[in-house]
């Protein structure tokens, strides 16, 4: 296990489509999430997606119960999704804030379904079926949106509400959001 660099903005490999993982509870696979997590936890993440380390499978990883990087977030169940597929529940879309370990150091606001089900793998192979919600909701399309080399800049509407973090949000450790 071992914490792995995080490709930056800019690095074309994270404008790649992911592909889907084939063999599930291997040794390699195994060693991957946990390097994943490692790394997630390492940088303070919500979430990580095998693309942001260089590997380009469809597998997320996120999930904490309390994050300094969103510390009004509710806790989202650790979860680990491979192949992931979801479907809104609704029309509703939120506004929130987003940050990513790709973009550090830089926030914006990215409009995301309000509510969703998703369906994916765990790394065993076994079926994962959730709906989800708010924050958590949130969190599954950001990860999701690595897999299909997009990242949340692309998905803001309004650039008056994209700026880095120090700026924006004065009270905040930028180094916290590294």
């Amino acid at each position: 296990m071992s914490v792995r660099e995080i490709l930056k903005m800019g690095d074309p490999r994270l404008l790649r489509v992911a592909e889907p993982v084939t063999e599930f509870n291997t040794p390699e696979l195994h060693s991957l999430i946990a390097d994943m997590f490692d790394t997630m936890h390492a940088a303070n993440g919500a979430g990580l997606a095998a693309p942001q380390i260089g590997v380009n499978l469809r597998l997320v990883i996120y999930g904490f119960k309390q994050n300094t990087r969103y510390p009004d977030a509710p806790p989202v169940p650790e979860t680990v999704l491979i192949n992931p597929k979801f479907r809104p529940l609704s029309a509703e879309r939120d506004e929130g804030w987003e940050g990513c370990l790709s973009v550090p150091g830089l926030r914006g606001v990215v409009p995301r379904f309000s509510a969703l089900h998703y369906e994916g793998f765990d790394q065993f192979g076994n079926l994962i079926s959730r709906d989800a919600e708010g924050f958590h909701a949130r969190v599954v399309q950001h990860e999701c949106d690595h897999l299909d080399g997009i990242l949340y800049p692309m998905r803001i509407e309004d650039f008056t509400q994209f700026g880095y973090v120090d700026v924006l949000f004065p009270e905040m450790d930028p180094n916290e959001d590294d």
